[in-house]
């Protein structure tokens, strides 16, 4: 709007004179947030004006918004154009906060150089505390030093706790913090007490699990309609079906997954066939009912989607899907519904500035908004204003508060604070290029401090969740640098320590299912051998060896695996030709057709912007690996060479080896990588204090010697060896070897059995819980857990 209002002005002189007359008085109020739009207009408004009469108010100390565009310049620009006439009116009267709060808070402040009073000769800014009702108290702010972030918390939470039960007024009382992260975990901790809570916070709605599940199934139906790429969406079709909203049984969906792993046929087609498909006597297996439900429901919207608008298509899917019905029946309905109105708004705004755009532009437009940083922002609000109240020091700016705890004034969180790809910034030209970063958090600092009526914490840890060693902020120095400042080191009692680990605990369990023993597991476990593969899926997780080794989850092939196994298949194409070529490799042209053949025979799974970048990356990428190695290639080889029934350490093992290289009976094991190099610097590690069970490439180089060492063949195996056919951001070829100890071998084939005997212990339905794990995470987003006590049962029932 005020954009526009810009524009009319500039575009029209009549206009802007006929305001500018009108507007003969200006006042201007919190002048320390304008951006620079607000302040242009201002600008436009007064110009005409010799001497305007116009009211400026503004905390140049406030000013915490330069991520909006507010800029403390603004207020510096204005004095010095109007410094002949202005007159300059300094508040010093403070009616929110004693005396000691004031006072440390001028320590800090004053360490700034881009204030007002170091501009206008004369000026001075020193607060005095004028509230008769607290002018009286002269207690001294706290500065509080925990061992860990976690004990900073729980004694944070007693101590709210304490004051409540005192007869404090939870609405009295105020957590501040720096990061929404900090402020999620400590939310927690207060839930776990039952104390009341109210919270403000900025979440992203794209990482929100219900409008995740809701986008997942936008990006299938778009996949699903795409005719470049038919049936190649079962795998996000597996984890739609477990949507709450479907209320589909867990194991009616793994039971369908395993039948058509076996059967070898696309989930989809299958779900629709026995769907449709009358039972042929009593005995026969019905679908279950909710299962042909959403199995009618998806093929209904995906025919939908030629014939109708994206809004038109979103209302049919929070309809035909139960999401709507769901949402509305949920405990919290208020939540839900508030998501699922702001993503439609969302796609109302987008479709309204592109009438054209179709499900695949719109999955193309969310695509990029994820991989760009850009966040979907909804404000939400938990708790009634009458409770305790945890805010970032942003959204506590104008409120104040009798007792104040400002929590987690560590450096990580304050200046030491990685910014990296948190989406965009505003370029340095809409800014001063003077503009101090370190003198803008100082006053987000300050801001915190003066929140405070009568009673401040300031708190900091010494420990960081990872363990490593945390710094205080540097204004927290700044605040103690020649003072006598009072430093707490609280010190939690064992109870107090027991009581939240017990409740935490209980919150933190690793995800567990519902334990099944299906005969299909059975079968899989009779003939199952175990690859490397199989053993880094269940090391980083069981409950992943339990989805994609047991159960076999739908995995379409894709762009990227396409275009690996299309690479590799030239350089096989490239020695078998030498092979039979009297050891002549052939030249780039035939290396390349046979890349083209398989990307050609491969064509449905790619769509076609995908297939004529992979195509041209290929003939870039190709002829530059063949132009560095082919002369130094080894021309006694082993090309796709399989090894089955070998035992390690009693366990029935097999692999597919890409290439070995021989020098005689010694082998090196080649093994063909697409991707970055630079990624695969930790993969490649042996077991170390970050990575106590190795890096997934160095197991898999471990594993081959055992395979080919422990095999009839008679080889021996020296080194295996990554050859990386991608170029690194240096456009550099690398290979990575690695030379395997005893050591290695004795760790591996150690981990090789210690988990061959879990497997046969079934022991893969409960997860790892690591916060990252997509298969923890997709079985908590779909409330597929079972109770601990339940687990346990199951267990015991399994002895």
């Amino acid at each position: 709007m005020i954009n526009w209002v810009i524009r009319a002005f500039s575009e029209n002189e009549e206009l802007l004179r006929r305001y500018q007359e009108k507007f003969q008085y200006i006042l201007v109020d919190e002048f320390q947030d304008t951006s620079g739009t607000q302040n242009k207009l201002v600008k436009l408004l007064i110009s005409f004006w010799d001497k305007p009469n116009v009211f400026v108010v503004g905390d140049d100390d406030q000013s915490i918004f330069r991520f909006q565009g507010a800029n403390i310049f603004n207020m510096e620009e204005f004095a010095h154009n109007y410094k002949k006439d202005l007159l300059t009116i300094v508040l010093t009267k403070n009616y929110r906060s004693t005396q000691p709060i004031l006072d440390i808070s001028k320590r800090l402040i004053s360490n700034n150089r881009e204030r007002l009073v170091n501009k206008i000769e004369g000026l001075t800014k020193d607060l005095v505390a004028a509230n008769s009702r607290i002018i009286h108290i002269n207690r001294q702010p706290l500065i509080r030093e925990y061992e860990t972030e976690k004990a900073e918390m729980i004694h944070i939470v007693n101590e709210v706790d304490s004051l409540i039960n005192a007869g404090t007024p939870p609405g009295k009382i105020a957590v501040i913090y720096r990061e929404n992260k900090y402020g999620e975990d400590l939310l927690n901790c207060f839930k776990l007490k039952n104390l009341p809570v109210y919270s403000k916070r900025n979440i992203n709605l794209l990482n929100d699990p219900l409008i995740g599940q809701l986008l997942l199934l936008i990006r299938y139906l778009a996949s699903a309609h795409e005719f470049e790429v038919p049936f190649n969406g079962d795998e996000m079709l597996f984890e739609i079906l477990h949507a709450e909203w479907f209320g589909i049984p867990a194991i009616a969906i793994a039971t369908l997954a395993a039948e058509t792993a076996e059967e070898k046929i696309s989930l989809r087609r299958a779900l629709n066939e026995k769907a449709t498909r009358a039972p042929r006597d009593l005995f026969s297996q019905y679908l279950h009912p909710k299962l042909v439900a959403a199995a009618n429901a998806l093929e209904h919207l995906i025919s939908a989607v030629s014939n109708h608008t994206i809004q038109s298509l979103l209302e049919q899917i929070f309809r035909e899907t139960g999401l709507l019905q769901f949402a509305m029946q949920h405990p919290e309905k208020r939540k839900l519904l508030e998501r699922l109105t702001a993503f439609f708004e969302f796609v109302k705004d987008e479709t309204r500035r592109q009438p054209d755009m179709d499900l695949q532009q719109l999955v193309l437009h969310l695509d990029l908004m994820e991989d760009n940083g850009i966040e979907l922002p909804l404000i939400e609000v938990n708790g009634s204003i009458d409770s305790v109240n945890l805010l970032t020091v942003h959204g506590s700016k104008g409120l104040e508060f009798t007792h104040v705890f400002f929590a987690g004034c560590n450096s990580h969180y304050w200046e030491k604070k990685s910014n990296r790809n948190k989406g965009f910034h505003f370029p340095d030209t809409l800014l001063q290029s003077d503009t101090n970063d370190d003198e803008e958090l100082r006053r987000l600092f300050y801001v915190a401090l003066t929140r405070a009526e009568t009673h401040l914490y300031i708190s900091y840890c010494r420990f960081m969740k990872n363990g490593k060693e945390a710094e205080p902020s540097v204004f927290i120095e700044e605040l103690r640098a020649g003072y006598e400042f009072p430093l707490e080191r609280p010190v939690l009692t064992e109870s107090e320590t027991s009581e939240f680990q017990f409740l935490l605990l209980q919150g933190e369990q690793p995800p567990a299912i519902e334990r099944v023993e299906m005969d299909f597991i059975d079968r899989v476990l009779e003939k199952f051998q175990m690859n490397v593969t199989a053993l880094n899926n269940y090391l980083k997780c069981p409950l992943e060896f339990y989805f994609r080794n047991l159960i076999r989850i739908p995995s379409p092939k894709n762009e990227n695996t396409e275009f690996g196994s299309a690479v590799h298949k030239a350089l096989e194409q490239l020695f078998r030709y030498m092979q039979e070529h009297e050891n002549r490799f052939p030249e780039i042209p035939w290396f390349l057709a046979s890349f083209d053949v398989y990307m050609k025979k491969h064509r449905e799974s790619f769509t076609k912007e995908q297939f004529a970048r992979r195509m041209e990356y290929g003939h870039i990428i190709l002829p530059a690996y063949y132009e560095k190695y082919i002369h130094s290639l080894n021309r006694i080889v082993s090309i796709e060479r399989p090894i089955s029934k070998v035992t390690i350490g009693g366990v029935p093992s097999k692999g597919f080896l890409d290439k070995l290289e021989f020098d005689g009976k010694q082998v090196n094991v080649v093994d063909y990588k697409t991707g970055n190099p630079d990624n695969a610097k930790q993969k490649i590690l042996s077991p170390n204090e970050k990575q106590p069970l190795g890096g997934d490439y160095w197991r898999q180089a471990v594993f081959y010697k055992l395979l080919v060492d422990n095999s009839s063949l008679g080889w021996q195996v020296i080194s295996t060896e990554f050859d990386f056919i991608e170029p690194d951001k240096k456009k550099e070829y690398r290979k990575l070897k690695v030379y395997v100890s005893p050591e290695d071998e004795a760790i591996v084939t150690r981990q090789i059995t210690d988990t061959w005997a879990r497997i046969q212990n079934h022991d893969f339905y409960t997860g790892c819980g690591k916060e990252d794990c997509h298969w923890c995470q997709f079985v908590k987003t779909n409330k597929l857990t079972i109770p601990e006590t339940l687990a346990e049962e199951e267990d015991h029932a399994s002895l």
